[in-house]
C-alpha cells in the first residue's frame, strides 16, 4: 500500500543534522528536477528586491525571513521530513509516538506531495522551507505544470502493483494523477462532518478537521498493521477501523472515491 500525503506550510523553525543531500533522498530520479526547482526558488529569493519572491509564494512583507531562508537551503541543517512538516494532519498522525513497527511501515508506505521536492519519504532529511505548490518560479513556472511533466514514472514505480491511498488536497493531487489500472487501484477520501440541524441530518465538508481525520486515519492504518493487497480490501480496512465510509459508484479506469463520515471533530 502507497499513501500519499500533502505537506503543511507549519515546519520545524530549524534542522538539527547535516546539510542537504540530494543523492540521499528518495526517489533519485526526480533529483535534476529538484535542482532545477531549488536553484530557481534560491535566485528568486536572492534578488536586491524582495518584492517578486514575497509575491511568487504568497508572503506578506511580515515574512521576509521566509524568503531569506529560501536563499540558504543548500547549506541549512535537515531533519527527517515527519519532523518538519508540524501541520494539523501531523500532529493527529503523531509519528514519534508511533510503535517501532508502525514507523517502519511509514517509512516504507507513506509519500509526501510537495511543491519544492516533488516527493518524499518521511525519512528523506530536508530543511524547512518555503515554496508551496501554487508559486510561480521563474524556470520551472507553475509547479503544479512542472510536476506534472517530472513525476508520471517515479510515482507509478512507487505504487507498484498495490493499492494507492490518495489523502493529497486538491493543488497537490493536480500535480500527478494515477492512469489507467494504476487509477483503478487507488481510493481518495473525503472528510464530511455529519451533525443535526433544526431536525435535520446534515453533511458539510471541513477543511481544518479533514486534515486532522486524514492524520487519525493514517495512524490507525499503520498501528493496525493494515496490508490490503488490492482498493477494496483499503476501504474494508478502513470499515473494520470503525470509520464511517460511504463508497461512490465505482468507474472503470478511475480512482473509488470514498466519504468518510464523521460526528465529533
Amino acid at each position: 500500500m502507497l499513501i500519499l500525503l500533502p505537506p503543511s506550510e507549519g515546519k520545524i523553525d530549524t534542522g538539527t543534522g547535516r546539510r542537504l543531500d540530494l543523492s540521499r533522498l528518495s526517489l533519485p530520479e526526480l533529483n535534476p528536477a529538484r535542482q532545477r526547482v531549488l536553484d530557481a526558488l534560491g535566485a528568486l529569493c536572492a534578488a536586491p528586491d524582495d518584492t517578486a519572491a514575497l509575491d511568487a509564494l504568497g508572503l506578506g512583507p511580515g515574512q521576509r525571513a521566509e524568503v531569506r531562508r529560501n536563499t540558504r537551503l543548500d547549506r541549512a541543517a535537515t531533519a527527517p521530513a515527519g519532523q518538519v512538516y508540524t501541520g494539523v494532519l501531523y500532529a493527529a498522525l503523531d509519528l514519534d509516538t508511533l510503535a517501532p513497527a508502525a514507523r517502519r511501515s511509514a517509512a516504507r508506505s507513506v509519500l509526501i506531495s510537495s511543491g519544492l521536492w516533488g516527493a518524499l519519504r518521511l525519512t528523506d532529511r530536508i530543511p524547512p522551507y518555503r515554496c508551496p505548490i501554487s508559486a510561480r518560479l521563474p524556470g520551472p513556472g507553475p509547479l503544479p505544470a512542472y510536476w506534472r511533466r517530472e513525476l508520471p514514472s517515479a510515482m507509478a514505480a512507487a505504487a507498484a502493483d498495490g493499492p494507492l491511498l490518495d489523502l493529497r488536497s486538491g493543488a497537490y493531487a493536480s500535480t500527478w494523477t494515477p492512469r489507467g489500472e494504476l487509477a483503478e487501484r487507488t481510493v481518495t477520501v473525503r472528510v464530511l462532518h455529519e451533525r443535526v440541524v433544526d431536525g435535520s441530518v446534515v453533511r458539510s465538508v471541513v477543511s481544518h478537521f479533514n486534515k486532522a481525520t486524514k492524520g487519525r486515519l493514517v495512524r490507525d492504518l499503520l498501528t493496525a498493521g493494515a496490508r490490503p493487497r488490492t482498493a477494496a480490501e483499503l476501504v474494508g480496512a478502513l470499515r473494520e477501523l470503525k470509520y464511517t465510509v460511504q463508497e461512490a459508484p465505482v468507474t472503470a479506469g478511475r480512482p473509488r472515491q470514498v466519504d468518510v463520515v464523521v460526528a465529533e471533530l
